[in-house]
């Protein structure tokens, strides 16, 4: 539990924390769409290094994303265990009974394991950098012109603040429940499955108990404060276009580009 980093975020005064939270969305979102487009590793090789160099600029822990990789290991292992073993096309290194390895199958294992690290630590920028609020303000105003087809905005973009930021305090419950039940005495290292399944059942419980209990009190607080569905609302602080945006503009154009560049160009697989 104490893997999970998403949501949080990260007090700093670097020009991507400065930066207009719509800019580094659309970015963002760019980023996700581009990433799957490349097809050598020496390409995701350079993005994971510029993408590094950008967590020790803004001063984020790399912990921080080694950490988001670890969280779904489990998942990754198993899918590259069905595209390594499973793959018929290619020149075979290796075949044992019904399992074999070809070297086209290795590659693209390869591939898909650096492009979902890849993925998932330049994501996480987004909200190492930017308060959970602030997306899900910038998310409502990047898709303000779908209201004329009646389209939630302000609804969806409330959602979404909300869930960000339940990621880590049902995190942080979660473990509170988890210490709680170890001093009653739960076995928390029994090696059987039934014992397992019994220990996340105490723990899972009383999570969705807390977590129906923390929902309730928030629609209570809303209510209090007069919110409404669909009204138009007001903002204290409107995000405004400066020179901390241009720089990310600028530096994040060169490094599509140079992505684009390397998987043109490059000697390299």
């Amino acid at each position: 539990m104490k893997n999970i980093t998403f949501g949080q975020y990260i007090f700093g005064d670097s020009f991507l924390h400065r930066a207009n939270p719509k800019t580094k969305l659309f970015i963002t979102f760019f980023y996700i769409f581009i990433i799957f487009f490349f097809n050598r590793i020496s390409v995701y090789i350079f993005g994971i290094i510029t993408v590094m160099a950008l967590y020790k600029v803004c001063s984020i822990p790399l912990k921080f994303a080694i950490n988001n990789f670890r969280s779904v290991f489990f998942l990754l292992v198993v899918t590259s265990i069905i595209n390594l073993f499973f793959g018929k096309k290619g020149e075979v290194i290796f075949k044992f009974l019904f399992m074999t390895i070809t070297k086209e199958s290795l590659m693209f294992t390869i591939l898909i394991l650096l492009r979902l690290f890849l993925l998932m630590v330049g994501v996480s920028i987004l909200s190492y950098t930017t308060l959970p609020l602030d997306i899900a303000r910038s998310l409502g105003d990047l898709f303000l012109p779908l209201k004329r087809f009646n389209f939630p905005v302000g609804e969806i973009s409330t959602m979404l603040s909300i869930s960000i930021k339940f990621v880590p305090v049902l995190v942080s419950e979660a473990e509170k429940i988890k210490i709680a039940q170890r001093s009653r005495g739960a076995d928390t290292a029994g090696k059987s499955l039934k014992k397992k399944i019994k220990f996340i059942v105490s723990i899972l419980v009383p999570l969705l108990i807390s977590s129906f209990k923390r929902a309730d009190e928030l629609a209570v607080a809303m209510e209090s404060r007069c919110y409404c569905v669909g009204k138009e609302r007001t903002r204290y602080i409107t995000f405004s276009f400066g020179k901390n945006d241009l720089i990310l503009l600028f530096t994040s154009s060169i490094f599509f580009i140079c992505l684009f560049v390397i998987n043109s160009f490059s000697f390299l697989i």
